[in-house]
């Protein structure tokens, strides 16, 4: 009773306009040790795994085919194979085949392939976003995780059944993911405080680049010496155990969770009382078209992705190519740049938090510092690459320099719409991810129609296209952003469609 009483007291200093910071500091003294952290931790092993079963056909697709030359130009999927893997594991092939099954497909049914994943999400982003923001998460988003993890597992049964089945699984399989992509995020607007809400993010965020580190690393390894199915039915497997974590630990709301301590739940609820996050079936549309703020936002995530993904797509491309550098050290330093990103991701967002707290910045101006550190400095690194090819290690400090420095973009404009709309995030988030991937889709093939005709002049016009698209949004985006809760999205303002 008197832990409870202390909470309540120091809730009311809260609520009586009491330093929030203050009542942080005494009521989560041990917050990493807090049912919310373990929660953060869940969700960062759920992106690892989500990320891993992305990325494992354009892996071990050089060890399923006889002829593993991909289209020249790359496909937009978060699943494509950005260290140009067909040639990277082509030393690998004879020793799987004689473990796994290879099969003749063509280089645009390969593509075709590897695009599938895509479909699904493109086809389901929105719609998931309104189903997770009515229904709730847990056993919406946890049933989609697990469904996801399952079909990983079945994905070599398809190949031996054919090429149609394949495409159908793995685009049911891009629904499934986009599900649980989306998810994540309404999870935070019940269950992160105000100024925690930075760090839980990028711990969560930080499984996906974890994921891709080691799916780069062991992925060809694994095809070697297991054959290429175990890639699938590991990474499977372990999805489906951090499904069952999911089922175990996760719940839509503090106040159900049967493992939370009285102290730390009345905490969170207490700091998020002046929020509205109740789900709602009508949205807002007309109003929400009509708001700068979001659409700085918008804007925002089209230019951030499309430089996210030429960075993703190409720079193995780029260190073998300019640099000269063999295609299997290209992906291990493209491994060590996703190390980075990794790293930073999470120091970002508990940077924001620590800014937020002493009272040093407002949230606004974190988003735009955030952003445009994450925008600014990857411009003029990237743009710069051209004068500095003649020293290795300059130019992999530069690129190195753009990941971290770009991870930051996670805890700027990327995580803006949680403040705007908090009671709409799923929607939104699903709204935004056709503007990220539209982004994706465009931005690696007009990359690749550069370096197609001159390598030297190619990539300069790689990034002065990627720094010019880049600042403009960048401007956009310091303009007309606000971090303040919209009045389309409070309840007792909201007009709907």
């Amino acid at each position: 009773m008197s832990t409870r009483a202390e909470a309540k007291a120091t809730v009311g200093d809260i609520s009586n306009g009491g330093d929030l910071n203050t009542a942080q500091t005494h009521i989560s003294r041990k917050g990493f040790c807090s049912v919310r952290y373990g929660m953060a931790l869940i969700l960062h092993l759920c992106n690892f795994s989500i990320l891993t079963q992305q990325m494992n056909l354009s892996i071990t697709i050089p060890a399923m085919v006889n002829n593993t030359a991909l289209p020249s130009l790359p496909n937009a999927s978060t699943e494509r194979p950005p260290t140009g893997s067909p040639n990277r594991w082509n030393e690998t092939r004879q020793a799987s085949e004689a473990v796994a099954p290879v099969y003749d497909w063509s280089p645009e049914i390969q593509g075709v392939l590897l695009s599938s994943l895509n479909y699904g999400s493109l086809l389901a982003s929105v719609p998931a976003g309104y189903v997770v923001g009515v229904f709730g998460i847990r056993y919406l988003v946890g049933a989609a995780f697990f469904i996801s993890s399952v079909l990983n597992l079945f994905i070599p049964l398809a190949a031996d059944a054919g090429v149609a089945l394949l495409i159908v699984l793995r685009t049911v399989q891009g629904i499934a993911q986009v599900l649980t992509s989306i998810g994540q995020y309404s999870i935070w607007v019940k269950w992160a405080p105000p100024l925690e809400r930075n760090q839980l993010i990028g711990i969560t965020l930080s499984g996906s680049s974890l994921g891709a580190l080691l799916i780069f690393l062991v992925g060809g390894v694994l095809s070697q010496t297991l054959g290429w199915p175990y890639v699938f039915y590991i990474f499977g497997g372990i999805g489906c155990a951090c499904s069952c974590l999911w089922f175990l630990l996760i719940y839509d709301d503090p106040v159900e969770h049967p493992f939370i301590s009285t102290r730390e739940r009345d905490y969170i609820v207490h700091s998020l009382a002046q929020q509205d996050c109740k789900p709602d079936w009508s949205v807002p549309i007309k109003a929400m078209m009509k708001s700068l703020p979001l659409w700085a936002i918008i804007v925002s995530h089209f230019s951030e992705y499309w430089y996210f993904y030429i960075l993703m797509g190409y720079t193995p491309t780029y260190i073998n190519s300019v640099l000269q550098i063999s295609l299997t050290n290209s992906g291990y330093l493209s491994a060590l740049m996703l190390g980075v990103t990794f790293i930073c991701t999470f120091l970002g967002g508990l940077l924001a938090d620590f800014l937020l707290s002493r009272k040093l910045l407002r949230l606004i101006l974190i988003r735009k510092l955030f952003t445009a550190v994450g925008v600014l400095l990857p411009t003029v690194f990237s743009v710069s690459l051209s004068w500095v090819t003649s020293s290795f290690s300059t130019t992999i400090a530069f690129l190195a320099l753009c990941f971290a420095a770009g991870s930051l973009c996670q805890t700027g404009a990327l995580l803006n719409f949680l403040d705007i709309a908090p009671r709409y995030s799923s929607f939104l988030k699903g709204f935004l991810l056709v503007f990220s991937q539209t982004s994706g889709a465009i931005s690696p093939t007009v990359a690749g129609v550069f370096i197609s005709q001159d390598s030297e002049v190619g990539w300069r016009n790689v990034f002065l296209l990627s720094a010019a698209i880049n600042l403009s949004g960048l401007s956009f985006y310091l303009i007309f952003a606000q971090a303040e809760v919209q009045d389309w999205a409070k309840k007792e303002t909201v007009t709907h469609l």
